[in-house]
């Protein structure tokens, strides 16, 4: 009896030893199915919002960001916030002047619309929308988006649309924020449009599929050091294959889709506001060589196109006299403008 034991368990730590050589064959496969890249596009994010919030004038940072930088890739939002302050007045005037700007420097523009769009407080509302009864609420997100895409459908420096930022991320303060009216969104903008469509997802936190499937093009989040209230600083333990498998089992769900970093790390996280902490406290989550590690390791992660998170925090900083991620920052789009020559 002892022997058929002894046998029959032999047999199953057998089945289980090639059960696990078989997955990593397979976990390796698809990690390499996902080559290491070299950075051929590199964008940023700008925000007026977070302009105003670090003391700076919007319109200095834009054009300086394309002038001196040298950016050519960017996204930009239309905070509803900003442009509906009262129900039914709309004022696309903020919009119109950054758009402007990135017309006359030839740049492509990735413009953001929805409810939640990048910056906190991730939900932009406008006061009066928190006010209205739930039933109302659907109409009004909807004509917003509506009326944003009618305004610049046939704005040439627009080559795609952001569609919700995150959405299936629970992050933000966004009371009652309705997901459903996500798929509606992208009908509209289609309805108006043909530009490609972009819907983007959380590069830690989230399963990409849903947010995949939903968009022509596909947007993550990449953050490497992050602050928790209960732990304080946290590095991500979390090697670049990591992104690289999930390419691959994204790509072999959804189809052959383009996936891109929208949002890649390159400003410190603290338990404050950073501009409020001296330098060398900011440069604990994001130094200058925080910060070239940051774009290497994307390339490692299998990711040739990059849009870089606080191009405001570089400015700031150069105006308080440490131009040094500014610096970085214009080299790096230099080599990769010149890998694309």
């Amino acid at each position: 009896m002892r022997r058929e034991i002894s046998s029959n368990t032999k047999r199953m730590l057998k089945k289980i030893v090639w059960c696990i050589v078989f997955f990593v064959v397979l976990v390796l496969t698809m990690m390499w199915s996902t080559p290491i890249q070299t950075t051929k596009v590199i964008g940023t994010t700008f925000s007026v919002e977070q302009s105003y919030y670090l003391g700076l004038e919007p319109r200095d940072v834009l054009e300086s960001l394309f002038r001196d930088l040298g950016i050519r890739d960017i996204r930009l939002s239309v905070y509803w916030n900003r442009t509906e302050r009262e129900r039914g007045v709309m004022n696309f005037e903020e919009v119109d002047w950054q758009l402007a700007l990135a017309e006359k420097y030839g740049a492509r523009v990735i413009l953001a619309v929805g409810r939640k769009v990048p910056r906190w407080p991730e939900c932009h509302d406008p006061g009066w929308f928190r006010a209205l009864p739930e039933s109302e609420r659907k109409a009004e997100q909807l004509e917003y988006v509506r009326a944003a895409i009618e305004r610049y459908a046939s704005h040439p420096s627009i080559t795609m649309w952001e569609v919700e930022n995150e959405p299936y991320l629970p992050y933000g303060d966004c009371p009652n924020y309705d997901l459903t009216l996500l798929d509606e969104e992208i009908a509209i903008v289609k309805s108006l449009d043909t530009r490609s469509i972009m819907v983007t997802d959380s590069g830690e936190l989230s399963i990409w599929v849903r947010a995949a499937r939903r968009g022509d093009i596909f947007g993550t989040t990449m953050y490497r050091t992050v602050h928790n209230k209960f732990f304080g600083q946290i590095k991500y333990p979390i090697p670049k294959e990591f992104f690289r498998l999930k390419q691959t089992l994204t790509r072999r769900v959804v189809g052959i889709k383009t996936l891109v970093v929208i949002e890649l790390q390159g400003e410190p996280w603290a338990d404050r506001p950073y501009h409020t902490l001296p330098v060398e406290k900011q440069y604990e989550t994001m130094s200058p060589q925080m910060f070239r590690d940051t774009i290497h390791y994307s390339e490692r992660a299998g990711f040739d196109t990059i849009y870089i998170w606080g191009v405001e925090w570089w400015y700031w900083l150069k105006q308080q006299g440490h131009p040094e991620i500014w610096d970085i920052m214009r080299e790096e789009i230099a080599r990769a403008q010149n890998i694309n020559q």
